[in-house]
């Protein structure tokens, strides 16, 4: 298995993308900026460029680690690994992985695969890490779908595209 760059560089802009619309004032935005307390005004200060170029990088770093657990097959890797001779052609242990890739390396790598592994990554650890700290900032449910919501759908997303295209 071979980390596809590609594919998290395009992944990684399905935050992006996806924030446009979720935050737009006609969507979520308007609500999203009352339960933080912002107004518009306050959205127009700071620098918008290293915002977006931070969220980019941050967004490439997730896209990245979700290669390995929306494709089963890097599990194979992740297993074998501790023997240096799946990288070595010729030897037993690399026969073995070329042959159960061969077997199994196109099973559970579709869109709808990477989708459900990636709205279970935003339900599972997403939700309980943003709902805790919005607890402690005392934000109400509202805060929690907003920002929860837009998670999951967005590493659905990001699952479904790498699961199926790297």
């Amino acid at each position: 298995m071979e980390f596809n760059f590609l594919i998290s560089a395009l992944a990684a802009l399905i935050p992006m993308v996806l924030g446009f619309i979720w935050y737009n004032p006609k969507v979520f935005g308007t609500a999203w900026m009352n339960v933080c307390g912002f107004t518009e005004e306050d959205l127009k200060e700071g620098n918008m460029a290293m915002i977006f170029i931070l969220s980019y990088v941050l967004s490439f770093l997730l896209a990245s680690f979700a290669q390995t657990y929306v494709i089963h097959q890097f599990g194979v890797y992740q297993v074998l690994l501790e023997n240096p001779d799946v990288l070595v052609e010729g030897t037993e242990t690399y026969k073995y992985a070329q042959d159960f890739m061969a077997e199994h390396g196109d099973n559970f790598r579709s869109f709808k695969h990477g989708a459900l592994h990636g709205a279970m990554i935003g339900l599972l650890v997403v939700l309980p890490v943003m709902g805790t700290n919005a607890m402690f900032e005392r934000k109400g449910f509202k805060y929690i779908a907003i920002n929860v919501g837009y998670w999951i759908v967005c590493l659905a997303l990001m699952g479904g595209v790498i699961c199926q295209f790297a």
